[in-house]
């Protein structure tokens, strides 16, 4: 086997055994648009966020866009499908796969050179937006295909939207702050970290005045979801994790002229 490919194939079940395929699969399902790795299998665009990116191109794409590769930088291996055309019993030309090899692409941050559209997007002014910056956590904005609303990355300390609505944030922010008062988090979408998020996402939108009920449908709708992995009702499993959201709320909002309303 290819050593690249080898080691590529490594990577991947290394990730799986710290848990952090499922959410990377989950991320790489909401490809950036117009950029060629939205066009590429879900193995690849997992291999591209597995190495901290959501957009990966070969040197010669990013000279099309203006863009250079910095010196130095470290190629990522994505594995690219080796196919010919034979014969079958019946004569009939048919394409029959033989192998895989890889090609190097690099990651938007290790290039420099003309802007790109997306990053152009802007946060919108987000309520309590300055708890994650006193944190230390970047909120950034991206563009996709909605396949997901947000994500928070522990290791990049970031928070990215793909919505403005105040429940996406909080929701994120919310497993920052969970993040804060145990730790760390577990790997993956632990569905009891979830339903902890979502609860305090919802509370955080009454606090602060904005009005999370439109949102309720598809919350009752996700806890539900969770719920079920572990065996529990919406409402057993909201019990079992209040103590995290009223922690979780008080660190968010402490200091802050709603942490009043708490004792409402």
């Amino acid at each position: 086997m290819n050593a690249n490919v080898k080691q590529t194939l490594f990577n991947i079940l290394s990730r799986f055994k710290t848990g952090d395929i499922p959410k990377a699969i989950a991320f790489s399902m909401y490809p950036i648009p117009n950029v060629p790795s939205t066009h590429w299998s879900l193995l690849n665009r997992t291999i591209m966020f597995c190495a901290g990116s959501m957009d990966c191109r070969g040197w010669a794409q990013w000279r099309q866009a203006g863009r250079y590769v910095k010196a130095g930088s470290k190629a990522v291996y994505i594995l690219i499908p080796y196919i010919k055309f034979v014969d079958d019993e019946e004569g009939q030309e048919k394409q029959a796969l033989y192998g895989f090899g890889c090609k190097p692409v690099f990651r938007v941050q290790d290039t420099e050179g003309d802007p790109l559209d997306y990053e152009n997007i802007e946060v919108p002014d987000l309520p309590l937006i300055q708890r994650a910056v006193e944190w230390g956590i970047n909120v950034k904005a991206v563009p996709g295909n909605y396949s997901y609303y947000g994500y928070y990355s522990s290791p990049r300390k970031e928070i990215a939207l793909a919505s403005k609505e105040e429940v996406v944030f909080f929701h994120e922010l919310s497993h920052c702050a969970d993040e804060i008062l145990k730790g760390s988090l577990k790997k993956g979408q632990d569905p009891l970290q979830e339903i902890t998020a979502e609860l305090c996402s919802l509370a955080l939108c009454a606090l602060v005045g904005k009005s999370g009920e439109k949102h309720i449908g598809n919350s009752y709708m996700y806890i539900h979801e969770y719920a079920s992995k572990v065996n529990r009702s919406p409402l057993s499993a909201c019990v079992r994790v209040i103590k995290d959201v009223e922690g979780i709320l008080n660190l968010i909002l402490k200091g802050d002229c709603y942490e009043e309303r708490l004792a409402v």
